[in-house]
């Protein structure tokens, strides 16, 4: 590539599904993206990369901006729309704005999973009171996956949603390292963390520098 921008993660996620689309619809600052919709989502650096990229996207398709997100190192998005097709022509006209093909973004690598069975009252009620999705509820299995780069725990927490009747307590996208927190019986996030960890280690690409 011949940009100067690094491609961190970008991934394009058909068939959105209910809870992580309302988790989504909870947190988003733009266009509310709906269960069944198409969604793009990419984090790249340096972070101001960000805004040129978007802009593109956006003249060359329908989509919609969902969220827009600039910190320290990395710039994040999320464009939506119910056309597959309207999503793929951003995505399209990103890799041409930056000469790159999706083999050029950064393969993800799972970094920590963690199963925690009947999870005690008092932890719940820690993490209750910055988790911005689903309560957690003593007695409950809890499921935590830790992923780098950040944004591609978004294909995880849909494929476990996907998988499995769990809920979705936390999605944290945007940072070093992405964290997604399920619960459910004990049965139901087993299955669910084997299928997100499936669907990180499927995304191709190249390997971190």
């Amino acid at each position: 590539m011949s940009s100067g921008i690094t491609i961190r993660a970008l991934m394009q996620i058909d068939n959105l599904q209910p809870k992580f689309a309302a988790y989504n619809g909870a947190t988003v600052q733009g266009s509310v993206p709906l269960s069944g919709d198409t969604v793009l989502i990419g984090e790249f650096a340096p972070g101001n990369g960000v805004f040129r990229l978007i802009d593109r996207a956006l003249k060359a398709s329908s989509v919609e901006a969902t969220s827009q997100l600039v910190e320290r190192e990395f710039g994040f998005f999320i464009l939506r729309s119910p056309s597959n097709a309207e999503v793929s022509a951003a995505r399209d006209a990103i890799l041409a704005e930056l000469g790159a093909t999706m083999l050029d973004r950064v393969k993800p690598k799972v970094a920590t999973t963690q199963i925690i069975t009947s999870v005690e009252p008092y932890q719940a009620q820690l993490l209750n009171k910055w988790r911005k999705g689903s309560l957690l509820v003593p007695g409950q299995t809890l499921g935590i996956l830790e992923c780098e780069p950040a944004a591609y725990i978004s294909i995880a927490a849909n494929e476990a949603e996907k998988s499995a009747e769990i809920d979705i307590v936390e999605v944290r996208a945007v940072g070093k390292f992405g964290r997604l927190f399920i619960s459910g019986t004990e049965d139901s996030v087993a299955t669910a963390m084997e299928a997100a960890v499936k669907a990180i280690e499927a995304v191709d690409g190249v390997a971190a520098k």
